[in-house]
Order: structure tokens, then sequence, then C-alpha cells
């Protein structure tokens, strides 16, 4: 039943978000026009719900010539193609802005699981194990509030299925407020660090072990 709710909430907010945030999405426009040549728009293939395949929206933050399909961190040199104005729009977060696009189209959810690239055969996989990639994939969600793209891919798929394990209209309220702090601070790391996320994966990883022995016996 929730999750007929959160369609709904997700297109009522989408909607708004884009009248709301149009001034904005037009400044961002020029910036990127007259910052370097290329297109407003970064289009990517990504998976979405049960594995099927859609192209997210992001405003482009780098060189028309940046290799595709390659993650910024598996990059030689990420720094020589990012754009000046990128900089500051992945910093922010603004470069996810026109993910509600996205959202308003039902590819996306507001909270979720990130959507992998098609081809990080290795996440999809990992998140397999967990039920990540039987739901809506999100513009944030409890991976991002608690490490974003410096976690492991063992760990962000654990969180990413505590999420699936959670998933209330409460704990999607929980990662929107936690997204805007992780925002405020310019990053996207829980508090306590790499510490605390091995922690919780041990902790996690430990109560689903315990969980299948039992139904075992």
């Amino acid at each position: 039943m929730y999750l007929v709710i959160k369609r709904i909430i997700d297109f009522i907010l989408s909607l708004l978000g884009l009248i709301i945030l149009s001034p904005i999405f037009l400044v961002l426009f020029l910036a990127i026009k007259l910052d370097t040549p290329g297109p407003i728009f970064f289009k990517q293939k990504r998976v979405g719900i049960n594995k099927s395949h859609f192209y997210i929206l992001k405003f482009r933050t780098m060189r028309i010539d940046t290799p595709k399909d390659t993650p910024t961190h598996l990059l030689s040199n990420p720094d020589h193609f990012i754009t000046k104005v990128g900089k500051f729009l992945r910093k922010t977060s603004l470069d996810e802005l026109p993910q509600i696009i996205n959202i308003l189209k039902g590819e996306m959810s507001i909270i979720g699981p990130r959507p992998a690239l098609w081809n990080q055969y290795d996440l999809i996989e990992e998140r397999d194990k967990y039920g990540a990639n039987d739901v809506m994939p999100g513009l944030t969600g409890w991976a991002q509030i608690n490490g974003r793209d410096e976690l492991p891919i063992t760990v962000k798929a654990v969180l990413d299925g505590e999420y699936v394990d959670k998933i209330s209209l409460a704990f999607d309220v929980r990662c929107f407020v936690g997204t805007f702090l992780s925002v405020l601070q310019s990053d996207g790391v829980v508090e306590g660090g790499t510490g605390v996320i091995e922690k919780r994966l041990s902790e996690t990883i430990a109560e689903k072990t315990e969980t299948k022995e039992t139904l075992l016996k």
C-alpha cells in the first residue's frame, strides 16, 4: 500500500519542484552554456526497477570528450574533465536536479537506491542479494547519506538492502532530511566516518546471517 502512496507523493512533489525551481533551472542553463561548449543535459543509461534500463538526466558537469559510461572515480584524472561550473554543481549536488523529470515520468523515486550504471555488473549482482534491484531507484537514499560514492560496493549494497527492509514513510522522511544535512556539509559521509560504516555493515550482515540460520532450523 505504501508504494502506491509513495508514487503519488513522488509525482506531486516532482511536479511542484519543477514549477518552483524553474528560475534556478534557467540560471543553470545559462551558466553551463557560457562555461563550455556542449549540451545542457547529460544522459546516461542506468538500471531501474527490476533491472530495466532508462536514461537518467543530469546537468552536464564534464567536458564532451570525457570517456562515456565510466564512473568519475574510475577516471585517471577526473579533475581534467570536470568543468568550472561542474565543480560547483557537483559540490552542491545541483547537477542532480534534472532527475526531477525522471521522477515525474515514473522512472525514479525521490528516495531509493541510487540507479547503477548499466555496466556496473558487480554492484547490480551485489544488490541482487538484498533485493535492492526490485525497488524504484531514487534521487537520494540511505546509502547516499551514509557515505555516497566513497562506499565500497559491498557496503553500498548492504545499505541499499537495509533501505528495502525498512522502506516506509518515516524512513523516507529520515533519508530526505539526511540528504539536506549532507548537502549543507558538502559531503555524504556518516558521522563517525568509516568506522561507523564498517560497524553497521558488520552488524547488518551478522543480523541477516542469524535470521537465515534461524529460518533453516
